[in-house]
């Protein structure tokens, strides 16, 4: 790329911005970090010592409005992310928006219906795990139509442990909102219905949070989907998936690590959170978004897509507490998005920085 790097701003430095930010200054080209901004103004000082030239700003709006601050990527609590996407939407920021979108479908909706009438697409939401290695083989592998059409989707998706804040509804939410991405990305296909169900819950999960839960996606074209989420395995951190198609079935997540037979043991490690399984899928994710934004690109899950995964995971939460299938209360696309470029892939007008990259 020839063109003048991208300045990204990064909206709440917790966890997952604070690595964010440490993406973006050491293993991302093309894009410079030069602001953030987090409720936390300490902790938000703090992280920007760390890197020279970066700024901390103290209302989140005002790094979105930012004339320095060409892309923002939003890693804060779901609770406001409304309010900053379409800040995004309105300054004309291109966002990478953490899982979930928003809270609810409702909310999400008028992301996306606010990005259409902005008029041009901006909005990437963080599905990383389209950008994982072999997520994608298995995509790929799929798409090519060798072993037929696809039946089936089976996911388990373990946490070693989780804080006792991290609640019921949580679980559906900000956990199982992946497993909702992956099949309606893997089927393309939307789900019609979802049942939430949960056994006697472990000792080991807090008082009343109901863990693991097991969910079963019907998607419209008739496939199925099972979903195990255990957020308190005690284990490590466990992502799998098998697809089951027509000739054949494809199951990835059973490790790659370094396998070991001594003492008449055998075995390898499991790892310990998000970060080690995914690392390689942020980096790719992270490195997508900055090229697709410095081309005048929109790449990877949409408004949209977040949307969707928004209604699913709001019918979860009804039938988690009804145990009962919720059928998905999924506006119209065509409708919503109309045809033309929003039908295509997401193309965004080239800004005038960045004519003549590549």
């Amino acid at each position: 790329m020839n063109g003048s790097p991208l300045r990204v701003g990064v909206i709440g430095v917790g966890l997952m911005g604070a690595d964010h930010a440490e993406r973006l200054v050491h293993r991302i080209t093309g894009a410079d970090l030069v602001a953030v901004s987090d409720p936390d103004t300490g902790r938000a000082a703090a992280l920007a010592a760390r890197y020279p030239g970066v700024r901390a700003v103290a209302d989140p709006l005002a790094l979105i409005a930012d004339e320095g601050v060409d892309a923002v990527l939003i890693a804060s609590p779901g609770g406001v992310h409304e309010e900053q996407v379409l800040a995004c939407v309105e300054h004309g920021r291109p966002t990478l928006c953490e899982k979930p979108l928003t809270m609810d479908s409702a909310s999400s909706l008028r992301v996306v219906e606010a990005e259409r009438k902005a008029g041009r697409p901006l909005v990437q939401v963080g599905f990383m795990r389209r950008f994982d290695p072999e997520y994608a083989e298995l995509k790929r592998l799929l798409d090519t139509g060798d072993l037929g059409r696809i039946l089936l989707v089976h996911n388990v998706h373990r946490n070693r442990v989780v804080p006792d804040s991290f609640r019921s509804e949580m679980i559906v939410r900000d956990s199982l909102v992946h497993e909702v991405d992956v099949c309606r990305w893997l089927f393309d296909d939307e789900i019609e219905t979802i049942t939430v169900l949960a056994p006697k819950p472990t000792g080991l999960a807090a008082e009343g949070v109901l863990d693991p839960q097991v969910a079963i996606f019907q998607m419209t074209g008739g496939g199925m989907a099972t979903t195990e989420v255990f957020v308190n395995s005690q284990i490590g951190y466990e992502v799998r998936c098998e697809a089951v198609a027509e000739r054949g079935n494809v199951t990835i997540g059973l490790g790659q690590g370094v396998f070991v037979r001594q003492g008449n043991r055998y075995g390898g490690a499991i790892p310990d959170d998000f970060r080690d399984r995914f690392g390689r899928a942020y980096d790719l994710e992270v490195q997508a978004w900055v090229d697709a934004t410095r081309r005048g690109e929109v790449t990877g899950p949409t408004a949209w897509d977040g949307y969707a995964a928004t209604a699913v995971c709001t019918a979860g939460m009804e039938s988690l507490a009804t145990g009962r299938a919720v059928r998905v209360d999924l506006a119209n696309r065509a409708d919503v998005l109309g045809g033309g470029r929003w039908a295509a892939p997401a193309v965004l007008e080239t800004p005038d920085r960045y004519e003549g990259s590549s």
